[in-house]
């Protein structure tokens, strides 16, 4: 399929009467890529994504500080109250005095010198969740530019739908005004007359739902853009001369296996599912630090009598620390996360099928919107070379003022139903972006 050739003759048609109505007081145009920014910045649909990412940010923050020494400093100053002495059966009940004031300090610091991989597991997975949450706010980011494009697109399709409707309102009022003459003069019937007041009032109701269809459908734009209320959005025209590339459906499905925050995300969780498993062994592993403290005591309470002075002392060593409850409990959380595993690894395949079925859908519509386009070309000119025959025989009194109208309308409907094919062109384009995360 040559695309250069339908987008040049794409170019060629006539589109001037159906082009974007004033919607509203603010007549500036709005593009999708200005969307998208301001989407970028301001939209409420993306902030939770931002938090989370920032909390999954603070979170390898505080996996690093596992890195760090701990350090316990405590203070303590008491009153102590005298004791007493008896002997084993509770008799030769003596009053012991005892120094009443007493003050304690100490200070101590464990270094982890070697914990089996848990604190380098535990930085390695808190990094990997924020990789995941990365992903997740790409995903959450094309979900939105999606919904925009496709609000945006449908904005321009009813306001194209719009000017054809009031086309034919205008056209079939001339028709009524004509009619009512033609009823004056005896040669017109009532029914007649009846008969397109009708197709009037139908038309007006047809206006007013397009025009409360636009108004909803910015409002739902306005809003997941982040832009403020009462904003009336106005879709480039320019859109629809585009070159958009041409690339085969292997160079999408790449792109898509490369690019897809879907996939991505499918298969950050497989590495976090695997790095939990490394963090679940390190559990049977003991654990080494270094250890120092010095401490100072008073009074010396273990004399008797006590005696009124203050014991300092310090130490430095090598400290191991072993969980024997692990041999027989560790197993079955190893065996809970090589589940995850498998369960995460199913669903990244799973999603790289799915992306994959998706591509190629999307890649034969985009190819249909194509062929679709070729035939209202045709469509086009034969309507114009229809309305060409029957003005000339209206001109000459062989055709009837109906049959100009009629083919005034076929002439405007087709070339309503052109722009509509062209705007699905560029619609199958931006899913084809969506689904291979390059939107």
């Amino acid at each position: 399929m040559n695309n250069q050739r339908l987008l040049t003759g794409l170019l060629a048609a006539t589109l001037s009467g159906i082009g974007v109505c004033a919607f509203g007081q603010d007549t500036s145009v709005t593009t999708l890529e200005q969307l998208f920014e301001t989407a970028e910045r301001n939209s409420l649909q993306l902030r939770p994504s931002f938090s989370t990412e920032a909390e999954a940010g603070h979170e390898v923050n505080v996996a690093r500080a596992g890195r760090l020494p701990d350090i316990n400093a405590s203070l303590s100053f008491s009153y102590i109250g005298d004791g007493f002495t008896t002997r084993r059966d509770f008799s030769d009940y003596q009053k012991a005095p005892i120094p009443h004031y007493g003050n304690a300090l100490s200070l101590s610091v464990n270094q982890p010198l070697y914990t089996g991989g848990a604190i380098t597991s535990g930085i390695q997975l808190a990094e990997l969740k924020l990789t995941a949450s990365r992903y997740a706010t790409e995903l959450q980011r094309d979900n939105i530019r999606f919904r925009i494009t496709g609000f945006y697109l449908d904005i321009y399709k009813y306001t194209n739908l719009r000017g054809v409707v009031s086309q034919n309102i205008s056209q079939a009022r001339k028709v009524l005004d004509e009619m009512q003459a033609r009823y004056e003069q005896g040669v017109a019937l009532q029914n007649d007359i009846t008969r397109y007041e009708l197709l009037v009032s139908n038309l007006e109701l047809q206006l007013v739902k397009i025009d409360n269809t636009i108004d909803i459908l910015n409002t739902n734009l306005v809003s997941i853009a982040g832009l403020p209320d009462g904003t009336v959005i106005h879709p480039d025209t320019t859109i629809l001369r585009r070159s958009l590339p041409s690339m085969g459906e292997s160079s999408w499905q790449s792109e898509a296996s490369a690019n897809s925050p879907v996939i991505m995300l499918a298969r950050s969780k497989v590495d976090i599912s695997r790095k939990a498993e490394e963090l679940t062994r390190a559990e049977r592993l003991p654990s080494i630090g270094l250890q120092a403290g010095w401490s100072i005591d008073g009074p010396i309470l273990v004399e008797v009598p006590p005696i009124n002075r203050n014991l300092s002392y310090w130490y430095v060593g090598v400290g191991l620390s072993y969980n024997i409850s692990s041999l027989f409990k560790t197993n079955k959380s190893i065996s809970r996360n090589r589940a995850a595993t498998i369960h995460a690894t199913d669903e990244l395949a799973a999603a790289c099928q799915n992306t994959e079925l998706a591509v190629r859908t999307d890649y034969i519509r985009y190819l249909e919107a194509y062929e679709e386009l070729n035939t209202q070309l045709k469509s086009v000119e034969l309507a114009d070379r229809n309305y060409s025959t029957v003005s000339t025989r209206y001109s000459a009194d062989m055709a009837l003022i109906t049959d100009m109208l009629d083919a005034a309308n076929s002439k405007l409907d087709a070339e309503q139903r052109l722009v509509n094919a062209r705007i699905n062109i560029i619609y199958y384009y931006y899913k084809l972006l969506f689904t291979s995360g390059k939107i």
